[in-house]
């Protein structure tokens, strides 16, 4: 029996885990408020950290891509599978993230005329889009990850 083949993310799936976020995102402020809580506010490191982590991915990506599809290097089978992991996991955890952070935001959108909501609202929407840059990075980092394709491979569908 043979091992099951990794599929790429799909759109669907990241959606949902998007709608998901945003659902809980969107529920964290009722809820603090009905607990009598404070609702937290969302440091300029959420924005930061996701940021690098699209640039560490983006290297990978391209760098990965050049030597498999430009250079035609070999590279070793771990290797490949821990960055089409890598990629995967990031995908989902940054689509979760990306709809988190855009929920949280919009329980404050109303009260912008007020500082503090005002700052939540902009910090949130700066740590989703940092949050979407991480998922597009990871997306090309599986892409990229992708076998390339011989050109005379038999197997291999014709060029039309």
């Amino acid at each position: 029996m043979g091992r099951p083949a990794l599929r790429r993310s799909s759109a669907a799936q990241l959606a949902v885990l998007g709608v998901v976020g945003l659902a809980v995102g969107r529920s964290v402020r009722p809820f603090l408020e009905w607990r009598d809580a404070v609702v937290p506010t969302v440091s300029w490191v959420a924005a930061g950290t996701l940021l690098f982590l699209a640039g560490v991915l983006a290297f990978l990506a391209r760098s990965t891509y050049v030597a498999l599809h430009r250079e035609r290097r070999t590279m070793h089978s771990a290797r490949a599978v821990r960055l089409l992991a890598l990629a995967k996991a990031s995908a989902i955890v940054t689509a979760l993230i990306a709809g988190y952070y855009i929920g949280f935001a919009l329980s404050f959108a109303g009260d912008t005329e007020l500082s503090l909501p005002r700052e939540r609202v902009v910090r949130s929407a700066a740590a989703a889009i940092a949050a979407l840059l991480a998922l597009a990075a990871a997306l090309a980092l599986e892409r990229a990850c992708e076998v390339p394709r011989d050109d005379d491979d038999e197997d291999a569908p014709a060029k039309a």
